[in-house]
């Protein structure tokens, strides 16, 4: 049963269980550093989704919009480029 804990862990429990902290440790010191917060970076993400939620969808209607715009560039050029490649 040790063995495939082991195996899951890729470590034994304890060395393990060191790993963790220590780079829980370095984690947090460097979070402290630039004054970030666990509750911080939860609101982040929560109006991070909201803000998408409700303006993203406005802004996936102009992907058209944009693909339209690359594709007068993006495939001149690549049929160009096929072409001075194929005579090789």
């Amino acid at each position: 049963m040790a063995g495939e804990v082991d195996k899951v862990l890729g470590d034994s429990v304890a060395r393990t269980i060191v790993k963790l902290l220590v780079v829980s440790l370095i984690v947090g010191f460097v979070m402290a550093v630039f004054g970030l917060t666990p509750w911080g970076i939860i609101y982040g993400v929560r109006n991070f989704v909201l803000d998408l939620w409700y303006s993203g969808f406005r802004a996936l209607g102009s992907i058209g919009d944009y693909l339209l715009a690359g594709a007068i560039i993006v495939i001149p050029v690549f049929i160009i480029l096929r072409l001075l490649s194929y005579r090789r």
